[in-house]
């Protein structure tokens, strides 16, 4: 029989900076968690964004959700966390399949 070692030896306290813990100097630790944080506002931002056009799209078209989840491929409680703009239950990718699914493109703009 395998012993599985389950012990847990640290836990990272909420609004802990995770870059100190892990070893990086203070400065650093500070600017790499800084930049973390952007990235997961802008990932939310955009997730948002695309969730507010499939909502709309929804809307426009009196659809109920049962319906709309059907025609986006995915479940009715699906349909109600895109509505409710739950970003953490979707990927980008998922998103900008349901769009396309519903014929509508998307440009996106780097500056």
């Amino acid at each position: 029989m395998n012993d599985i070692d389950t012990k847990v030896r640290h836990v990272t306290q909420p609004g802990a900076n995770l870059f100190v813990e892990l070893g990086f100097d203070l400065t650093e630790a500070e600017q790499l968690q800084a930049e973390s944080r952007k990235r997961i506002n802008d990932t939310k931002v955009l997730k948002e964004a695309l969730m507010s056009e499939l909502a709309k799209w929804i809307k426009e078209n009196h659809l109920k959700q049962e319906e709309a989840a059907v025609i986006l491929h995915i479940t009715h409680p699906r349909v109600s966390d895109v509505v409710n703009k739950k970003a953490s239950k979707f990927t980008i990718d998922a998103l900008v399949d349901m769009l396309t699914r519903i014929g509508k493109t998307i440009h996106f703009a780097i500056g």
